[in-house]
């Protein structure tokens, strides 16, 4: 295990994982745009399992479906147990225009083996339901996930952009191990309700998008280096007026980052990894120099004075953290489990 990446324990269910993860999205084609050589990608996964980081993030939606089948590819070498592995479902359609969500028993069941067929291995660590159904009570689904725990299909099940409602539903099923979500400097609306359920309730959180993007690492170069198609174009935080009032703020955040002689992806990494012991988040990149000035976050130290200034910014950003299509699927409330026909 490398310097710097500890072990922590995700959720009370006996889960352990690096206390830094990597999110896989951009290793294959994405809505962040094309993917880089394969060749390379495979570089990049097996330097991040050698460096300590190997609790690593997937989903079938991913490509879609190809990022699954990448990733099983290069950890056919290594010891199974020495990578936790993570994947995600829930969407009937990959097409925005036609999206479509399924929570049923029959579908859940499908969307796993034929995650344990392109990933290539006997089971998945953590399995997420991507997004709740609003049309499938949660207890009907969880109770498919309990029973394919029991045939150790999955080991762990997570819920990704789930509200306190439904984690409290679905724990009484089953345990949940850890919730998915969206935390950042940039995205801190779930600090008041999701993310104290989960700890009331002994759930790891999983936070994704730590660095937004990739917004506080560079800034304007972002929207800059990007294509016209790439997802991040179409996020209100990053656009128009707010975006222009959120890149004074980048500046004054850039300043704190130059005092503490460190990157402004650094700074914001560390700050999601001062929230406490029971997360892992995990920050996506597709280049091997970020992921290397990811790493070198685990060894920041923030002072109670420095969260206080960084919230203090962070308090200022303006603008919502999704597209309106993509945030309408988050947080959806699924119908009460006597509904049920």
């Amino acid at each position: 295990m490398a310097s710097g990446v500890r072990r922590i324990k995700l959720g009370s269910q006996g889960m352990e994982v690096s206390s830094l993860g990597l999110g896989c999205m951009s290793l294959t084609n994405s809505a962040y745009g094309p993917g880089k050589p394969e060749e390379d990608m495979i570089k990049l996964l097996h330097h991040a399992v050698h460096s300590g980081v190997t609790h690593l993030d997937t989903s079938d939606l991913y490509g879609p479906l190809t990022n699954e089948i990448f990733i099983g590819k290069p950890l056919k070498g290594l010891e199974r147990g020495s990578v936790q592995l993570a994947t995600k479902f829930r969407f009937k359609s990959f097409e925005w225009e036609s999206i479509d969500i399924r929570g049923d028993p029959e579908y859940v069941r499908a969307c796993c083996e034929a995650s344990l067929k392109r990933l290539d291995v006997d089971y998945i660590d953590l399995y997420y339901f991507h997004r709740t159904n609003s049309r499938v009570p949660i207890e009907i689904t969880m109770g498919e996930l309990k029973k394919l725990v029991e045939e150790g299909k999955i080991k762990y099940i997570g819920l990704s952009e789930a509200s306190p409602s439904t984690i409290r539903r679905a724990h009484a099923v089953h345990p949940i191990t850890a919730v998915q979500l969206e935390w950042s400097l940039l995205t801190r609306v779930h600090e008041k309700d999701v993310i104290p359920t989960c700890r009331e309730l002994g759930i790891g959180i999983v936070p994704y998008g730590p660095l937004r993007s990739g917004f506080l690492a560079s800034g304007r170069r972002l929207l800059e280096d990007i294509t016209n198609d790439d997802l991040r174009k179409t996020i209100p935080k990053l656009e128009g007026e707010n975006l222009e009032h959120n890149l004074v703020l980048f500046d004054k955040f850039n300043e704190i980052a130059r005092k503490k002689r460190c990157t402004t992806s650094q700074l914001a990494l560390a700050w999601v990894l001062h929230q406490g012991d029971d997360l892992s988040p995990i920050p996506g990149t597709s280049k091997m120099e970020n992921f290397n000035e990811n790493i070198g976050a685990l060894s920041i130290k923030l002072s109670p004075q420095d969260m206080v200034e960084l919230e203090s910014i962070a308090d200022a950003f303006k603008g919502s953290r999704l597209h309106p299509t993509i945030l309408a699927l988050s947080n959806v409330e699924t119908i009460p489990l006597s509904s049920w026909k």
